[in-house]
């Protein structure tokens, strides 16, 4: 929250019908199955329950996490670039509450203030998951994004996303999740209109084939009088390939194709291609990323070029030992001819 989003970032992959909104955001804490390991770079497994570990080495197959995540790795190598300069201030009010300060000053997205907090409740369902999670910010005009997610037992998650600007609902969105013992379906409505029938309703199933592969699919049905046709209905395909040090996830529909390679080359880089075609226009963008940590220094760079001729960078470094950081953004594209920087605070 706070961040500045540049205008040069890529689409997504499978290109949505006209007028249907992005996808939901993702899930709130870390992958399933893993936990992330403190400056070292590796990953450790773990279960979320007794009986999905009995399952796991029964057949050796684990959950795969879901549709949304299947990118994950790849898309976070890739800065998160933005222009201008902001200041973001984090205060914990306790182990479960804390609230965040964000000023933005930027000349490509609105400037100003907005106040947010989060809850995390105290269901631990893993060491890096606890539940319930709501969280949103609001500007002074009222214009407030609210997240609300929660764990319905060991397997099924809900979750309701809603937007309010100039004092309207412009957005709502209900989803729920049920996560096997080596599968994932999930199921999201969003605005849906009873009086206007109109909504959207998207559906994911991914199922773990062997440790290594994952396969699922992708249902993204819309109706309503703004649609041609009044409905319209969209079915890719999805596939993820897991090594040791290494993913390739892929998606293939009717409207695009979106591959994304993900390599640990070291404790110390990551590497990132991703590769957007659409069938539509007839366009494809490739994409390279990099993101190298240096603990002992407190400090991430990321960056990133694509074939448009954009060339974009990140650097983040903490402060030690005062509780702040320090973020300062670049980005140039070659064929417009535009150069955008930015620079940034945050004070934990």
């Amino acid at each position: 929250m706070g961040n500045v989003m540049a205008a040069s970032q890529a689409p997504s992959g499978l290109s949505p019908p006209p007028s249907m909104p992005p996808p939901p955001p993702p899930t709130f804490g870390f992958p399933p199955n893993f936990i992330k390991v403190e400056d070292s770079g590796s990953e450790t497994p773990t279960s979320s329950s007794v009986s999905d570990q009995h399952q796991s080495q029964k057949n050796g197959l684990e959950n795969p996490g879901s549709m949304e995540e299947l990118h994950k790795m790849c898309k976070d190598v890739f800065p998160l670039i933005f222009e201008g300069a902001k200041l973001i201030i984090n205060k914990g009010l306790s182990s479960h509450f804390r609230v965040s300060h964000t000023i933005t000053m930027s000349s490509v997205t609105p400037s100003g203030y907005r106040f947010g907090a989060t809850y995390v409740g105290t269901k631990q369902m893993s060491p890096s998951e606890a539940f319930p999670v709501l969280l949103g910010d609001i500007d002074p005009s009222g214009n407030l994004n609210a997240h609300i997610v929660h764990q319905i037992g060991q397997r099924v998650k809900a979750k309701y996303v809603t937007q309010i600007q100039n004092s309207k609902f412009v957005a709502a969105q209900f989803g729920t999740e049920y996560k096997g013992d080596d599968c994932t379906l999930s199921l999201t409505a969003e605005n849906v209109d009873i009086i206007n029938e109109s909504g959207i309703f998207v559906a994911h199933y991914l199922q773990a084939i062997t440790p290594s592969v994952a396969l699922g699919a992708e249902l993204a049905y819309q109706y309503g009088p703004s649609v041609p046709g009044r409905e319209i209905a969209i079915l890719s395909a999805a596939a993820r390939y897991s090594g040791s040090h290494s993913i390739v996830s892929g998606t293939l529909g009717g409207a695009g194709l979106h591959i994304c390679y993900y390599q640990r080359a070291s404790e110390q880089l990551q590497l990132g291609v991703e590769l957007e075609t659409n069938f539509r226009t007839q366009e494809s963008l490739a994409s390279l990323g990099y993101q190298v940590d240096l603990p002992k220094a407190d400090l991430c760079f990321r960056g990133m070029v694509n074939s448009n001729g954009t060339v974009g960078a990140v650097l983040e470094k903490k402060l030690q030992p005062l509780p702040f950081s320090f973020e300062l953004s670049g980005t140039l594209n070659h064929s417009k001819n535009q150069f955008r920087l930015g620079c940034g605070i945050t004070i934990a």
